[in-house]
């Protein structure tokens, strides 16, 4: 088997999902998860103005 696998996820991918995962992997590997720091965005996008109130 694999000793090491990686997961990564979106903005938009709900937490919850995320967790159900790692905790999966958990219980299939018997190997508990190892967090690393990711890199931390401070990316700000405006809204197109076409979608602000008028």
């Amino acid at each position: 088997g694999k000793s090491r696998y990686g997961i990564t996820a979106g903005a938009s991918a709900p937490e919850v999902l995320v967790e159900q995962v790692v905790s999966r992997l958990k219980e299939m590997t018997g190997v508990a998860p190892h967090e690393l720091p990711g890199v931390e965005e401070n990316i700000v996008f405006s809204m197109p103005k076409e979608l602000r109130p008028a």
